[in-house]
């Protein structure tokens, strides 16, 4: 055979590997059609049922937790890593200025304990002496208004951000200070223990101290502790159950997983909008999108038994990197066809722009108070179901 001619052999072998490079491939396209699903076990499904809503309107008051992922990962890189103790890193609120790993709870809070929440810009001035990368928190924390079948309307928050400088300023720009001292707000759910969803406590505390308050059962000592020592007043909701019914139509559920930093556990909120379907708002969901779907799915009743909307952090890509891991997820969405999406926060602008590009009905925002990006929910912005 001519050197320019392929031999019987070698074409035989192209053509079986052609085969199967296409089989591969059309096994991966088969995993996300609704057939391969079909095929998985079925599940029994209790419909537990919560009630119905008419209405759920989220005003994201911050979600942006930090400014800068460098000083972020560096800093947690330099204590040690993914599992060091949160409030051992040497970050305001809780810093002594010993430096990287050497903070602790009663050393750093020590410095500014008799200040919060009556004080608490003489309290960050302090600490921001003793911090590392004292500008670079923020915080994450959303108002929710929701109203009843019979018109009846209800505002609640989900968490309180962590920078008490900026949460203050946030607070004030979307009128959650006035809201707070005028008792308009029922209650503060805290998703998890986190210093950018949980720190920020004295800001809320500063203008309700009785505001009824539900944390997850996985708090640790420090974050109980810190409840107290942020001035709150009232006893807290501690919630153990999987699932507890807060009005008709609203519950929050409970996810026992472990998260960076010594953290434990999250819970979220979930809505049946009537005849719209199942919302799902969540701070962080460390416990995954998909396994927080899947219980909502195998628990949960809701009108015309299908998913309408989403909103919040969804943790696939906090800090901008990317996986090819990723994509399953963002391609595993399309399963519960959500209607409206409204992400933001630790679901990362790469996420968001995954999204957008696989045509999911992704709610975008305005760039507005430091939010970098208009491909999702920014700061200040809303979006109702």
């Amino acid at each position: 055979m001519n050197d320019n001619k392929i031999s019987r052999r070698d074409f035989v072998k192209g053509v079986a590997t052609g085969v199967c490079a296409g089989a591969f491939a059309s096994m991966g396209l088969y995993s996300y059609t609704q057939s391969a699903y079909d095929r998985l076990p079925k599940v029994q499904r209790k419909f537990e049922d919560f009630g119905a809503c008419r209405s759920v309107k989220v005003i994201n008051i911050s979600e942006t937790s930090w400014f800068n992922n460098a000083h972020l990962i560096g800093d947690i890189h330099d204590a040690g890593g993914l599992l060091v103790n949160q409030y051992t890193l040497n970050w305001a609120p809780f810093a002594n200025g010993q430096g990287k790993a050497k903070g602790s709870y009663d050393s750093g809070l020590a410095s500014i304990k008799d200040l919060i929440p009556n004080d608490l810009e003489k309290a960050w001035e302090i600490q921001k002496k003793l911090a590392l990368h004292p500008e670079n928190p923020g915080g994450f924390s959303c108002l929710i208004e929701v109203e009843e079948l019979d018109g009846t309307k209800h505002k609640y928050l989900l968490d309180t951000g962590w920078s008490y400088d900026w949460m203050e300023k946030s607070f004030k720009r979307e009128g959650i200070d006035k809201m707070l001292q005028a008792r308009e707000i029922e209650a503060l759910f805290i998703s998890h223990e986190h210093w950018d969803h949980f720190w920020g406590l004295p800001v809320t505390m500063k203008y309700d101290n009785r505001i009824p308050l539900y944390v997850h059962d996985g708090f640790y000592k420090e974050g109980l502790q810190y409840i107290k020592d942020s001035g709150y007043k009232g006893t807290p909701v501690i919630q153990k159950e999987p699932m507890r019914q807060i009005i008709p139509g609203m519950a929050v559920l409970k996810f026992d997983v472990p998260i960076i930093n010594r953290v434990f556990g999250e819970t979220s909120l979930a809505f049946n909008v009537k005849d719209k379907g199942l919302v799902l708002i969540s701070g962080c969901c460390h416990q995954g999108i998909l396994q927080m779907a899947d219980f909502a799915y195998t628990d949960l009743k809701y009108d015309n038994d299908r998913f309408y909307g989403i909103y919040g952090g969804l943790h696939i890509s906090p800090f901008e990197d990317w996986d090819p891991k990723y994509d399953d997820l963002v391609i595993s969405l399309a399963k519960w066809n959500f209607e409206r999406i409204g992400c933001n926060h630790c679901t990362g602008h790469l996420t968001a722009k995954k999204f957008i590009e696989r045509g999911y009905p992704v709610v975008r925002g305005t760039a507005r108070f430091r939010s970098s990006s208009p491909d999702y929910l920014g700061n200040g912005d809303t979006i109702t179901f």
